[in-house]
């Protein structure tokens, strides 16, 4: 009987060093997998933010700016939060202006407001903002709605890049929310030389923007971009490689002109 309660003993005490040597493992490999995850997000926000340095920084979040682009005058002005302008006139020359502060927006049409369903809300807000998004990148690209996610390194003509894939959640990420986007951002400058997105409205596409032009105004860097069109489907990573391989074909030209700080301007008046 003894003997008996010996090899009981024997097998449950075995049995509790076994599940904590399990435990210990478990734990182990939740703990690594979380450090890497953190070690990830840290090198991710840190790519990011040496972008938006490198591109203007803290110049940013005084920003008083117009440009003409496509023919449209733009304003954006980042003090006390955000205020968005485009004046334009109409196939019929109206005189437009639409206006987006703070997440609100107006238009005007010959100086008269008028109003607007939500539909025609969120499509001429959303035009407006992302006029001034690209414009201004990569200001924009710590947002909260902003998800960005650090997806490896890649060459470019010669160049080291970091690549980050953005997406957008349902709040606050705009009505074309569930588009994709890749940057390509040099490890050196860190300037962001390369962009693509995919989207699904329309029958979807496949875009990658390679910048030339670029320019510094009292401390924001500005830059313009060839609009390269791709197979719908196509993968963003493979985009570089396409592009290098001169098979993208050129769908447009991004131009920011006229570029002046209304800030400058306003202080020599």
């Amino acid at each position: 009987m003894y003997k008996f309660l010996r090899i009981v003993f024997g097998i449950i005490l075995l049995s509790i060093v076994s599940c904590k040597d399990v435990d210990k493992r478990t734990t182990g490999e939740g703990q690594s997998e979380k450090a890497a995850q953190e070690l990830k997000e840290e090198t991710t926000l840190a790519i990011v933010q040496n972008a938006i340095e490198a591109h203007g920084g803290s110049f940013y979040d005084t920003a008083n700016y117009e440009f003409v682009f496509r023919n449209k005058m733009y304003t954006f002005n980042n003090n006390d939060g955000y205020l968005y302008r485009v004046n334009f006139k109409d196939s019929v020359q109206n005189k437009i202006e639409d206006v987006l502060q703070n997440g609100s927006f107006s238009r005007k049409i010959n100086d008269q407001l008028i109003d607007l369903s939500e539909q025609d809300i969120a499509k001429y807000s959303n035009a407006l903002n992302s006029v001034i998004y690209f414009a201004t990148l990569p200001h924009k690209l710590n947002d909260k709605a902003v998800h960005k996610e650090y997806v490896g390194e890649t060459v470019i003509k010669g160049e080291d890049y970091d690549v980050i894939r953005v997406t957008f959640g349902k709040e606050g990420g705009g009505t074309d929310h569930d588009d994709v986007f890749m940057y390509w951002i040099n490890k050196k400058s860190h300037y962001i030389n390369y962009l693509a997105y995919s989207y699904s409205t329309n029958d979807g596409g496949v875009r990658f923007r390679s910048a030339y032009n670029p320019r510094t105004i009292d401390g924001i860097r500005f830059q313009d971009y060839i609009n390269w069109e791709a197979p719908v489907g196509t993968p963003l990573k493979e985009l570089p490689a396409l592009f290098e391989k001169q098979v993208l074909k050129e769908l447009s030209r991004i131009e920011t002109e006229h570029i002046r700080n209304l800030n400058a301007v306003e202080i020599i008046e």
